[in-house]
């Protein structure tokens, strides 16, 4: 029997918005696995850096939200920051690169059901300017508790 490799970091469940609004407060949403920041992390980053096309220089979360949080973690070729923002909104990661808007993206909490969790990610990448992430959290039926 030969043995299965798994990826390292798995493909993350992300949704972005194509053409972002600097008026939205989210650009998107991710559902990862787990609340353990430095297993899950990676793997945004990579996707997060493919999909648009740049470059992620810091990660910025909200410390309540998350477990395990690292200063730094591994990405192709370099480390990236992780910033702790207890003045963040708890349900939102946000992506920080250089010379361009940052991307904030709702946390779709890891324990959600499938249907609610596609629904947010379909919702939050399409234009949400006039929403908050609470809005977001309370139209997809997700959890509002860190």
């Amino acid at each position: 029997m030969t043995p299965t490799l798994l990826p390292l970091h798995p493909v993350p469940r992300l949704s972005l918005d194509p053409t972002p609004s600097r008026r939205a407060v989210v650009n998107g949403a991710w559902w990862p696995r787990s609340r353990d920041a430095a297993a899950e992390l990676p793997g945004l980053v990579a996707a997060g850096d493919q999909r648009l096309g740049r470059t992620t220089l810091l990660v910025g979360l909200h410390p309540d939200a998350w477990r395990h949080i690292p200063d730094r973690i591994p990405a192709r070729g370099r480390h990236v920051r992780v910033g702790r923002f207890r003045g963040a909104d708890p349900h939102v990661v946000v992506l920080f690169f250089a010379a361009v808007e940052p991307v904030a993206l709702l946390l779709i909490p890891p324990d959600t059901a499938a249907g609610p969790a596609q629904n947010a990610l379909t919702r939050a990448a399409r234009h949400t300017a006039d929403l908050t992430a609470d809005d977001l959290l309370a139209l997809t039926r997700l959890p509002t508790a860190v």
